[in-house]
């Protein structure tokens, strides 16, 4: 026996009801479930060079090489260091003037100058002044002047930027805020001291070839260990 057509409507209603819980239950189970984990900020992404680790690097990856001041392709870190006769840690590596990654042995565009024939004097020395009479005292101490002379290399000669200053204190006139690109380098002088500004570090040498490490430069090219 047919049914009224108001009955019709009411089941149809019904079941839209049934159809409406039911994916309502649905989504209340699965997401109650635990909640699937984030993906690493490494996966979202491409790979992030952090050039303070730059050295550690995967072997696999290629970066732009020097070898004698020259450009002669891509290789990877082993590779370029094989090719300059040196091993891996004696090149530096960082972004160059294209933005890339390169790898050169330190100071290969801008080997040592010539250190200072003569200490160089003062340019300007203090005016004399007469001395003016004064009642007998006793006799001052002639102590020595504090620090070395602090001398910048311009590329072309020696410049005094002060005639008494520690070490430390050159070190930071000298190369505070500035950083190198690989292969290329900065010269000072403290006394009798080479001071050279490579990527991520100042070197000293006491016979102007041999250097050795002084100071690390962190990625603002500061010195926070001379503070």
């Amino acid at each position: 026996m047919a049914l009224p057509q108001d009955n019709r409507v009411i089941i149809a209603v019904g079941a839209g009801l049934v159809i409406i819980a039911a994916v309502v239950l649905a989504l209340i189970f699965t997401s109650g479930g635990e909640k699937t984990p984030e993906a690493p900020p490494a996966s979202k992404g491409g790979l992030t060079v952090d050039l303070a680790d730059a050295p550690s690097l995967e072997p696999t990856r290629e970066l732009r090489c020097f070898v004698n001041g020259q450009f002669v392709g891509m290789a990877t870190l082993a590779d370029c260091a094989q090719r300059n006769g040196l091993a891996t840690d004696a090149l530096d590596v960082g972004i160059d003037e294209t933005g890339a990654l390169a790898a050169a042995p330190t100071a290969a565009f801008a080997p040592p100058p010539e250190a200072p024939s003569v200490e160089l004097a003062q340019a300007e020395p203090a005016p004399h002044m007469e001395p003016k009479p004064t009642t007998p005292s006793a006799p001052a101490s002639s102590a020595p002047a504090a620090g070395a002379q602090c001398l910048r290399h311009t590329g072309s000669d020696w410049r005094v930027l002060s005639s008494g200053m520690s070490l430390n204190a050159c070190v930071q006139a000298l190369y505070a805020g500035t950083c190198v690109r690989p292969g290329d380098a900065q010269y000072g002088r403290w006394g009798e001291t080479t001071l050279r500004l490579v990527p991520r570090r100042v070197e000293q040498s006491s016979d102007n070839t041999r250097f050795r490490t002084l100071a690390e430069q962190d990625r603002n090219c500061q010195f926070p260990g001379l503070n």
